[in-house]
């Protein structure tokens, strides 16, 4: 049993879904994203993405890629990244990585699992890596004791929905819209047949994440997922705020309203 697991055996105790918050490390600094992870937790944040920055996030939407350009722009390295997975860990908040694949294997990838874990990861999301690819990060992530969350879309086949959960650990994550990242005015009418489909080849939990903007959407998602996955909105508290203190309080406060929503589905 890992952390993570132990969360989702919890949250079905409690008959909820966890709430799963992203917040690229480094934005805008890397004690300003200390800081507002604490406060996603205060405001009820299960469980903490961390996501590495990259200089060309081609699966992220224009939110995403200006936190991760202001986040590279003010040094952000993947040794911060290790700092702050250790300082939202601390809390005894399970906490992942989220990283595209190419930058763990510049870093080497046993030396990456080694230092998440050492850091107090749980385990990482990698969102362009497929489980047919992944022996390395395989092999390393069961040496250290790290789960691996694979993503799933609309548009992936039965054989692939089954091959993918096979592999998974913690959870999966199934996103809920054919395209990048971003908040939308409404949550996609793909996500329940998708959880529905994975539903049939697996009983691990499944987290929906791409949209999800507030109380009321994250009540959806939560209707028929295990975890509802909300990364641009807490990024676009920080990115519209005059300033820090205001941005650390709007994340504390969506993340309540977000809480609010996945109590109550």
């Amino acid at each position: 049993m890992t952390s993570i697991d132990d969360l989702f055996e919890r949250t079905r105790a409690e008959n909820r879904a966890a709430l799963v918050g992203y917040l690229p490390a480094g934005f805008p600094t890397k004690e300003t994203s200390i800081a507002a992870i604490r406060a996603m937790i205060d405001g009820g944040v299960d469980l903490v993405e961390v996501g590495l920055p990259y200089s060309d996030p081609v699966m992220d939407g224009p939110t995403i890629q200006a936190a991760a350009e202001i986040a590279l722009a003010a040094g952000s390295r993947t040794a911060d990244v290790f700092d702050v997975v250790a300082a939202s860990a601390a809390t005894g908040t399970p906490t992942v990585v989220m990283t595209y694949w190419n930058l763990v294997e510049r870093y080497g990838v046993d030396r990456f699992a080694d230092e998440l874990a050492a850091a107090g990861g749980a385990g990482m999301i990698t969102p362009d890596l497929i489980p047919d690819e992944g022996a390395e990060w395989d092999a390393a992530s069961r040496a250290h004791g790290l789960d691996r969350v694979y993503l799933v879309a609309p548009s992936s086949t039965d054989a692939r929905l089954a091959m993918t959960a096979e592999a998974a650990s913690g959870f999966i994550y199934a996103t809920a819209v054919m395209g990048v990242t971003g908040q939308r005015q409404q949550t996609s009418s793909l996500a329940p047949a998708l959880v529905a489909r994975l539903r049939e080849v697996t009983d691990k939990p499944v987290g929906v994440g791409l949209g999800v903007s507030n109380g009321a959407q994250a009540r959806e998602i939560a209707a028929y997922a295990d975890a509802v996955i909300v990364g641009s909105a807490i990024v676009r508290c920080l990115l519209d705020a005059p300033d820090e203190a205001s941005g650390i309080a709007a994340v504390r406060e969506l993340a309540a309203d977000l809480r609010d929503g996945v109590e109550r589905a």
